[in-house]
């Protein structure tokens, strides 16, 4: 149990970070609400899982060539600086509180969770160093249905961690003044797209200055 324990806050270390997909929880939770800002994190989780999953079948070199890596940063650009823009574009539509924006739809939180995630070549290479050593070293100790039982548990800390940052955003969006909202709504966005803007360098290095 206490191992189980131990991966559970493994799991929730390695989404604590603060990143893009935390940034656009906060902001989908601000404008939507706690479902929002869950389904943005699931839709993260879900593309988390198809990368744990290759991982474990040991077939994450497929991902290894560098024009697919450039496509993963070149595509995570758009994602991001879109997403971004439009944070800051409807951060002055918070005028109530506690109005849900008509705009923003749960399978579009969703979605927006898993590409960004999906196209997060960062994703690849936390999933390859960190999942990757934890699964060799589990691998050399613990029978294969314990492997199964460990990985469950990193996920479950994730899956604690959107709970948390879900919560939080409609906490902040109960008890905060619109104009703070509006200003909170602002910083996510300008965060996206700094975030963004580093995919692209990436991009732009992998497929100029190589």
């Amino acid at each position: 149990m206490q191992i189980f324990m131990g991966y559970i806050l493994l799991g929730l270390s390695l989404s604590a970070p603060i990143g893009p997909i935390n940034a656009a929880q906060l902001d989908k939770g601000l404008r939507g609400g706690f479902w929002h800002a869950w389904l943005v994190g699931l839709g993260a989780i879900c593309a988390d899982l198809i990368y744990m999953l290759l991982v474990y079948f040991g077939m994450i070199h497929l991902l290894d060539s560098p024009y697919v890596k450039a496509f993963l940063w070149l595509f995570g650009f758009f994602v991001l600086v879109y997403t971004g823009v439009e944070s800051i574009l409807k951060a002055r539509q918070l005028r109530e509180v506690r109005a849900r924006d008509p705009q923003v739809s749960l399978l579009g939180s969703y979605v927006s969770g898993f590409l960004m995630s999906l196209f997060n070549p960062l994703s690849i290479l936390f999933w390859l160093g960190i999942y990757g050593s934890v699964l060799a070293k589990a691998a050399a100790e613990y029978p294969m249905e314990e492997l199964l039982v460990h990985s469950g548990g990193i996920v479950l800390g994730i899956l604690l961690w959107d709970i948390s940052m879900a919560a939080a955003s409609s906490l902040f969006r109960r008890i905060m003044t619109p104009g703070v909202l509006r200003g909170i709504s602002v910083l996510s966005g300008l965060s996206l797209v700094g975030f963004g803007l580093y995919f692209g360098v990436q991009a732009a290095r992998m497929l100029f200055l190589v």
